[in-house]
């Protein structure tokens, strides 16, 4: 068993190929030296590579590849296909040992646990036959008209559901024993299609990159989304899709490397994670790693290189786990627990153990006990005789004539090189880094000297504290100029810290046209907490928010990255009121309700008032107004007592005076 560490997570191979590039197991010419190959054969302490495996379950593996491993719904059993010849194995794993082998007549897509241990299988073939396995052994053949790519079972309807290259679902019902009609879908063909374990939805992914929902309550489609246009992959097809444990949320994979995680109530992705590949997602987990509601949550996507392991929140990756020998084919996890199977075109199944995932599986609980015995033990790092550096960096070096030469070796997005040669390179391209290096380490060792020294912590005054402190603080910062002066020791400024005559008066109305934007951030938290509300964020409150009234000043440097701004909206109009004139309710809210109503009503007599606080109950006031107060308007084209119609005024005036 050995250990790396990926991204800073610890990460036990338990039986699969070492760690090393392929060019390295390959030994080929160059680099792959014949000291290399015999360091291959033998470790560092001179064991075999073989005695350093843990067989973790006994003949697991096939002749020639496996295509398919799950666990039973128990987790008592473990099930695979693989070649050649086709076969299926289940495996008890309270034993440790396989329990039976069963030869097949086809290749193997796809299969499906019926029961809850090993005792009912469906399997999918390649010849477009679909095989049922009781204990016993085979129990029935059926056949579907068109290949099929996957395979899914709806346990509350018993519906076996088989997506083909044609746009129809075929439904065979395992309870009447018969076909039903198919589901017709809007894909010219289906690739994938998965079942939520909460509520039943069933969703296929397509070939021409669209995500289609279907109701099996109601045989209908009850919703479509075109995903290959959402990840800028325009008619590139969908190849796996994946419900979570709650139901709300769901995750597909295209043809191209993408994974994009949807909530069901929205149309827009909630994470789009590519990974850099450019080759079809062959599988998709979401993994719950303690169980609780306070354990974190991460999606499992692989293709045929690499595993990889992120959060489903955030998309930060947790960390990866790469195929060295073939490419992958499926996985396998276990809910809360950090063991991975994986199913590869290589012979034997691969096993990971990773503790930052979960603890192991109670049948293989002596891995914890491994595992803190390895921790122990200082083994070597895996690239230890190259250094991996990228195309920029052989810029700085010069090592650009090396390109194609056997002195480097191209992987990924750059290249691996003798770490000897490395070290000549840079050596020569900088000469003076070891002194930068150097000083550096100097400067930092002087600061955290300088941090742990005796500090006398100052008396501020009683008169202008405030500027004082602030003073102090700037001192501070500013220690590296010996020559700055000290106002507060300075005897021309004593009396600004001894006579209250000099106070500084920050209510004055000169300061205040000095300084506008110098108000009371206190005040103006608590006001804007009280008559705003956020609407985006997290929480309430004003802590994280940059107001414009933040002077430059205020700032101070090296404060790091800008703070994320909050948004408000102002619970009413009064409250709004209340906040341009820098004025608080709760001296108000807090009156009864009758004499709320009269310091509400008092100022405004005359018009229509409505009172509503939280709290309390709503009022309606008003003041009647009699009609000798309100003015009599003269309407237009009207002719009054006493008062000629001038020419021009009104349609009546006009008919009038032709008449005349």
């Amino acid at each position: 068993m050995r250990s790396s560490s990926v991204d800073g997570v610890q990460v036990y191979t338990l039986c699969g190929p070492k760690q090393v590039p392929r060019w390295v197991l390959e030994g080929k010419e160059g680099v792959a030296s014949k000291k290399a190959q015999r360091k291959r054969r033998k470790d560092g302490d001179g064991q075999d590579e073989a005695s350093r495996s843990i067989e973790l379950v006994q003949d697991l593996g096939f002749p020639a590849s496996c295509n398919r491993i799950k666990k039973s719904a128990d987790g008592a059993f473990l099930l695979a296909t693989g070649t050649h010849a086709p076969q299926v194995r289940a495996y008890e794993l309270n034993q440790l040992s396989m329990k039976f082998s069963r030869h097949l007549d086809a290749e193997v897509v796809d299969f499906q646990v019926l029961s809850e241990d090993y005792a009912k299988l469906a399997i999918l073939c390649h010849d477009r036959s679909v095989c049922f396995h009781a204990k016993f052994g085979a129990y029935y053949k059926t056949r579907v008209p068109r290949h099929g790519r996957d395979l899914a079972y709806a346990e509350r309807t018993c519906d076996l559901l088989v997506a083909s290259s044609s746009p129809e679902l075929y439904r065979l019902n395992l309870e009447q024993g018969r076909f039903l009609a198919p589901l017709a879908s809007i894909s010219p063909a289906v690739n994938a299609c998965g079942i939520s374990p909460m509520h039943g939805m069933l969703a296929c992914a397509g070939e021409d990159g669209i995500l289609e929902c279907f109701d099996l309550r109601e045989r209908m489609s009850v919703g479509s989304l075109d995903v290959g246009t959402t990840a800028n992959a325009g008619g590139m097809g969908l190849t796996s899709v994946r419900f979570d444990q709650t139901g709300l949320q769901m995750a597909t994979g295209t043809a191209d490397g993408k994974v994009l995680v949807y909530d069901l109530r929205s149309s827009r992705p909630m994470i789009i994670k590519d990974h850099k590949y450019g080759n079809p997602i062959v599988d998709l987990k979401f993994h719950d790693s303690g169980g609780s509601s306070s354990s974190k949550r991460y999606v499992i996507s692989s293709d045929k290189f690499a595993v990889r392991i992120w959060d489903k929140d955030t998309g930060k990756p947790f960390t990866t786990i790469e195929s060295q020998v073939a490419d992958l084919n499926d996985v396998c996890v276990w809910d809360g627990k950090g063991l991975i199977l994986m199913a590869t075109e290589a012979p034997q199944v691969q096993s990971y153990f990773i503790p930052a995932l979960g603890p192991a599986p109670s049948w293989c609980s002596f891995l914890e006990g491994l595992t803190e015995e390895l921790e122990e033990d200082t083994t070597p790092t895996v690239y230890e005789d190259f250094k991996f550096v990228t195309k920029e960096e052989l810029d700085r070096l010069g090592l650009n004539h090396l390109v194609g030469t056997s002195m480097l070796r191209a992987y990924m997005h750059g290249f691996f090189m003798d770490v000897r040669l490395y070290h000549k390179a840079k050596s020569v391209a900088d000469p003076f880094a070891y002194d930068s290096y150097r000083q550096e380490r100097i400067k930092q060792k002087m600061e955290e000297e300088r941090k742990t020294r005796i500090r006398v912590r100052r008396k501020l005054p009683k008169v202008n504290a405030e500027v004082a402190a602030k003073l102090l603080a700037d001192a501070e910062q500013d220690n590296s100029k010996a020559d700055k002066p000290d106002l507060l020791g300075d005897e021309r400024f004593a009396k600004m810290f001894e006579d209250r005559d000099f106070a500084i008066d920050e209510n004055a109305e000169d300061y205040k046209l000095l300084h506008p934007n110098a108000a009371n951030k206190k005040d103006r938290k608590q006001l804007i907490n009280e008559h705003f509300d956020v609407i985006e964020g997290e929480g309430p409150g004003v802590e994280n928010v940059d107001h414009d009234t933040d002077t430059d000043d205020e700032r101070q440097p090296g404060s790091g990255a800008a703070r994320e701004p909050k948004m408000f909206e102002a619970k009413d109009e009064r409250a709004a009121a209340a906040f341009r004139e820098r004025k608080s309710l709760a001296s108000i809210r807090a009156l009864p309700l009758g004499q709320l109503a009269e310091a509400l009503g008092a100022n405004k007599t005359g018009q229509q008032h409505r009172t509503g606080f939280k709290g309390g109950s709503k009022e309606l006031s008003f003041v009647p107004r009699t009609s000798a107060a309100k003015p009599k308007g003269k309407r237009r084209g009207i002719k009054l007592p006493g008062e000629v119609l001038p020419a021009g005024g009104g349609a009546a005036g006009t008919k009038r005076k032709a008449k005349q």
